[in-house]
């Protein structure tokens, strides 16, 4: 049994980790949060300390090493802009990290992240849980299989509607977020270049603080892409269905359009990202470098014209 702490634990997603700690049969001994909404410890170990204060966490943790109780892991399901210096945390004191999506906003900082790892001797491990699903992998073999010099075309739309609150909140800040792109698009863009190869050509199209939409060039893929926030920007179909998220990614072959199916099976999704993790097979900071500077390059260059590269939605925001 290894020894969890959490970073996070009032967040979204740290439920999913929560799950996968005590699905792997291991314990969480402490967790840190800056709000105190974390009922849902209860339902999964209602015996862990639990902190609001870093400071506090951090004392406790390095009180319980000296006490022969050092941590295996801190997994990290903070704010993305607290990503670096969190794994920064967990490292020099020698214990491994599992790290939420985006890993870090700048590209620099997975150098240093390596410096740190060789220094302390300790390992960052990511969730990029795409990866494992089933649709996603049937995919990357098709492609693979197919003829070297076949290059797909892609369209990938994703809108996930969100109220007043998110422009508030820490993630409606681009230097805390990373913006649109990153925070609700990072994984979709790892899921291409896990698919496609590596990235050849990145274009921005449109870009505000709700929506952001552009072109890709991968080995084997030209990728025309539309993300955003704005239930404005839903397609009709969505809307009259009443969903606030459209997800949709087709793939042309140059004979067949086929639409990627993968809705379902992402419950266990974490939970065998934590069994790969404990079975030294994590995905570490190396796998994460092209999407993290996709998303970087996304933020900071200058949008051009789409010509015949625009996304099929594009002419909704201009």
């Amino acid at each position: 049994m290894k020894n969890f702490a959490l970073i996070g634990a009032a967040g979204y997603i740290a439920p999913r980790h929560l799950r996968a700690i005590k699905d792997t049969g291991n314990n969480l001994v402490a967790a840190m949060d800056i709000n105190d909404s974390v009922g849902i410890m209860d339902s999964h170990f209602p015996e862990a300390e639990f902190f609001t204060e870093f400071e506090d966490f951090t004392a406790f943790v390095e009180d319980q090493a000296l006490q022969g109780n050092k941590l295996d892991y801190i997994s990290i399901c903070s704010p993305n802009y607290l990503h670096a210096p969190h794994m920064k945390y967990a490292l020099k004191n020698g214990i491994d990290v599992i790290c939420e999506k985006p890993l870090v906003l700048h590209s620099e900082d997975m150098d240093i992240l390596k410096d740190y790892e060789q220094k302390y001797g300790a390992k960052v491990n990511s969730i990029l849980q795409l990866r494992l699903h089933p649709s996603i992998i049937a995919l990357k073999e098709k492609v693979a299989a197919a003829p070297a010099d076949k290059v797909f075309d892609v369209d990938l739309t994703y809108m996930t509607s969100r109220g007043k609150w998110y422009m508030k909140s820490w993630k409606g800040f681009d230097h805390k977020s990373g913006g649109v792109a990153t925070n609700i698009g990072v994984h979709f863009y790892d899921m291409l270049h896990f698919i496609f190869g590596e990235l050849k050509s990145n274009e921005v199209h449109f870009r505000d603080e709700k929506t952001a939409s552009g072109y890709l060039e991968y080995e084997r893929a030209r990728v025309k892409w539309f993300l955003s926030i704005d239930s404005n920007n839903l397609p009709e179909n969505a809307v009259k269905g009443e969903k606030l998220t459209y997800r949709s990614i087709t793939i042309n072959d140059g004979e067949n359009t086929e639409e990627l199916e993968f809705s379902g099976g992402f419950t266990d999704l974490h939970t065998q990202s934590y069994q790969n993790v404990l079975a030294g097979n994590g995905f570490g900071i190396d796998e994460n470098r092209i999407a993290i500077e996709t998303v970087e390059d996304i933020r900071v260059q200058d949008v051009v014209e789409a010509g015949e590269k625009a996304h099929p939605l594009l002419s909704k925001v201009l």
